[in-house]
């Protein structure tokens, strides 16, 4: 097939390798990240956006029947949840639709720290397959993004523009 033809593919040559060098450069910002949260926190705001317009332009094929991922390892998972939730402190909850203001503050069911990790664990595991199949890899970044983390990444982006507006990302 073509890049017109294609399923995983968009119009553009070479879109697939933009779109790795953006997955690429957003597990670079979470593997180093920093002691400051500060800068590190803006570099993340600033590329996610970008990472969204190249995945969100994709078209979901399915994979063929058996060709499935390989499943994350989820100490690793909890582990890197864990470090981003204790970097992130005050900035990490925040609210969802359903949470019940009256509850307080401990009823804050969204975490910051919960999106930026799935969203890596995707992109991470994507890169690794990229490296052997690109069309594989395309194609599992466009499906895990509407199955699951398209989720995470719209409501990293509205939390991280919402303490943007706050003045809390330079802190």
């Amino acid at each position: 097939m073509d890049a017109i033809t294609s399923p995983t593919r968009v119009l553009e040559t070479g879109f697939d390798h933009d779109l790795a060098r953006l997955a690429r450069r957003y597990c670079e910002l979470i593997e180093t990240r920093a002691t400051k949260r500060g800068l590190w926190l803006a570099r993340i705001a600033e590329l996610l956006p970008r990472l969204h317009a190249g995945v969100s332009s994709l078209v979901a094929a399915e994979p063929p029947p058996g060709d499935r991922p390989e499943p994350v390892d989820l100490d690793a998972r909890f582990e890197l949840f864990s470090q981003l939730r204790h970097l992130l402190a005050d900035c990490d909850p925040y609210w969802l639709e359903f949470d019940s203001v009256a509850d307080g503050m401990t009823a804050m069911t969204g975490s910051l720290a919960d999106d930026l990790t799935d969203i890596y664990c995707e992109l991470k595991q994507g890169l690794t397959l990229f490296e052997l199949d690109p069309d594989r890899a395309v194609t599992a970044w466009a499906l895990g993004y509407r199955q699951h983390w398209g989720q995470h990444l719209v409501d990293a982006e509205r939390h991280l523009a919402m303490l943007q507006s706050q003045s809390r990302l330079d802190l």
